[in-house]
């Protein structure tokens, strides 16, 4: 880098610290003076390993970190090596010295690595781990699967709102909050050596992905949904052991509420060509519609309750 320029390179803390772009690489062997914060940081290491020479500065506050650095650059070029918590105040820091100068070094801020797609689901993990160390949260520390269980009940129809309020944003949010169901039960079972962790969980879910998928991964010949719907019926039949193809509540939990298990124990039949019994499809749709009335009587009276009045019922 020649003189008269300041180059401040950032890099993602969930990408391998070694593995800077052409860019970075180029301006960190080009520099005549290369500056970090501590021998500690992992880009640093990684640089020292490699033989490239770094100078420590120690914890500078930003302004006179920013202050230092613009001098530099005045007269040679000058690369700073964004730490891992992202410096900051630096760059505004930066700014604000090179605006008070009638003839200011050019400043360039140079993208050592990017995050990869999922690169946040990184820092998920990381933020879980925080919580449950030592020094972490309390409350955190001592929730176990069962006392988990009624958040991620209640978490997904938090999903289920959302979606029909058609908001992306807190569908988003949502979502967010059943991923931290996950990886909170994930983390649980490792604690209490259960056999398995988080990595664990992703695996499984990867390996039945592509099984389920073969005519996404493999030689499998299903093009249109339906065809998908049978071959996944067929895939899954095979994997369960017992009467899966012949048992249509088969695997249900029984705590599934009623409407729901209804809805898939027809969608079953529907997929297996299953006809059933006429007599007991009424049977069915009217327990349904009883079900659908006393639901709704109780959410009345929870309203009435909420508001401090009494409900009425038919």
């Amino acid at each position: 880098m020649t003189g008269g320029r300041l180059g401040l390179v950032v890099t993602s803390p969930r990408v391998a610290p070694g593995l800077l772009s052409h860019a970075a690489w180029t301006a960190v062997t080009g520099a005549d003076r290369l500056l970090a914060r501590s021998a500690d940081e992992p880009l640093v290491e990684a640089l020292t390993e490699a033989g490239v020479e770094v100078e420590c500065v120690g914890d500078v506050p930003p302004a006179a970190l920013a202050r230092t650095l613009v001098d530099l650059a005045r007269s040679v070029g000058v690369v700073w090596l964004g730490s891992a918590d992202a410096d900051p105040g630096l760059s505004d820091a930066v700014a604000s010295e090179v605006s008070r100068l009638e003839e200011p070094p050019d400043v360039e801020l140079v993208v050592g690595s990017w995050d990869v797609q999922g690169g946040r689901l990184l820092d998920v993990v990381a933020a879980m781990d925080r919580l449950r160390s030592p020094g972490g949260c309390p409350w955190d520390a001592e929730q176990t699967h069962a006392s988990l269980a009624p958040y991620l009940v209640e978490e997904a129809h938090e999903v289920l709102e959302a979606i029909d309020g058609g908001d992306p944003r807190l569908l988003a949010e949502e979502l967010g909050d059943v991923l931290l169901q996950v990886v909170f039960h994930a983390r649980v079972a490792e604690e209490a050596d259960e056999g398995f962790d988080v990595d664990t969980v992703a695996g499984l879910l990867v390996d039945k992905l592509v099984r389920r998928h073969p005519h996404v991964f493999a030689d499998g010949d299903a093009s249109t949904p339906e065809e998908v719907e049978q071959e996944w019926e067929r895939i899954k039949a095979e994997e369960k052991a017992g009467s899966y193809a012949d048992d249509l509540l088969h695997g249900i939990p029984a705590s599934l509420p009623a409407e729901l298990a209804a809805t898939k124990v027809l969608a079953r039949a529907r997929r297996r060509g299953v006809d059933p019994d006429p007599a007991v499809l009424r049977e069915l749709a009217d327990a349904r519609e009883q079900l659908s009335a006393a639901d709704e009587r109780v959410r009345a009276t929870l309203r009435a309750l909420a508001g401090g009045g009494s409900a009425t019922t038919g």
